[in-house]
């Protein structure tokens, strides 16, 4: 999986590179934004990955909300897989298909990078600034799923082994690769991302939506229980935000929520856990 990530980040990265190798026309100021570009998706990554060192009160809070909501979900997780796994074949096989192909590395890196370079291309800073959050974004939440997978290894429902089972630092074995869902988490972190974009919240909801059936995929094929979506979710949401505020310092275009604005929430209590979009 780590491997499939290098290799589809390092492929949406190529045809700039080789189109100024070959001598095709890449005129010097594409050139510079590229390497710009490339130097904030690297920057954009290790700025992520740094963030909890500086948090306060208010990121540690939402922390132990996500905390709060994954446990609470680990408490529905029996039921609630056996639930989806039960309907499974009464979804239609094309959601099915999408919820797999969408979230998987080499078809996130397609769409990322496609918007990347469309961006670049065609001279467009919104949408060109749009691709390096995708592209940052998407590498930094994947390469931590991949970690987090191999470090904790949660069996799968698929397994049988049953949801508290265990064999950390096993990365050959798939069956349990549980903890956390990397379908969920490339995703969600391009719906979360795309939908900066747009200030109309319904607009914003339905991209959610749309982000969020990959996760409820996973769970339809027991690949993957309802604790390990809520958390991937959680990674989702709190890269795509620490990287946008990291790019907010090095371009003019600027689109993250204003305190006014719509905003999720994580929501818990007995007997209900959930996401709400307060606007």
């Amino acid at each position: 999986m780590v491997r499939n990530i290098f290799i589809a980040f390092l492929c949406c990265l190529a045809v700039p590179v080789s189109a100024q190798q070959s001598g095709r026309s890449i005129d010097a100021g594409t050139w510079q934004q590229f390497t710009y570009d490339l130097g904030s998706i690297f920057g954009g990554v290790g700025y992520s990955y740094s963030r909890p060192l500086y948090w306060g009160g208010q990121q540690w809070g939402n922390f132990a909300l996500l905390v709060g909501a994954t446990g609470g979900a680990y408490l529905a997780d029996v039921p609630v897989s056996d639930y989806f796994i039960g309907i499974r074949e009464d979804v239609p096989k094309f959601i099915r298909d999408y919820g797999w192909e969408i979230g998987s590395p080499a078809n996130n890196y397609m769409l990322t990078g496609g918007v990347y370079l469309t961006g670049l291309f065609l001279k467009d800073p919104k949408l060109r600034r749009t691709g390096v959050l995708l592209v940052a974004s998407a590498t930094s939440a994947g390469f931590l799923q991949q970690v987090l997978k191999s470090a904790i290894g949660r069996a799968r429902p698929s397994s049988g082994l049953g949801k508290a089972t265990f064999s950390p630092l096993w990365p050959g074995d798939n069956d349990f690769h549980s903890f956390p869902s990397g379908h969920s988490i490339l995703a969600f972190t391009n719906a979360y991302a795309i939908a900066k974009q747009f200030r109309n919240p319904w607009l914003r909801a339905g991209i959610y939506t749309v982000g969020l059936v990959p996760g409820i995929s996973r769970l339809w094929e027991g690949k993957h229980w309802l604790s390990d979506v809520v958390f991937s979710i959680g990674i989702s949401i709190f890269t795509v935000e620490a990287i946008d505020r990291y790019l907010d310092r090095r371009y003019d275009e600027k689109y993250g929520q204003d305190p006014d604005q719509a905003q999720w929430n994580l929501t818990f209590g007995p007997g209900t856990i959930g996401m709400q979009y307060r606007f």
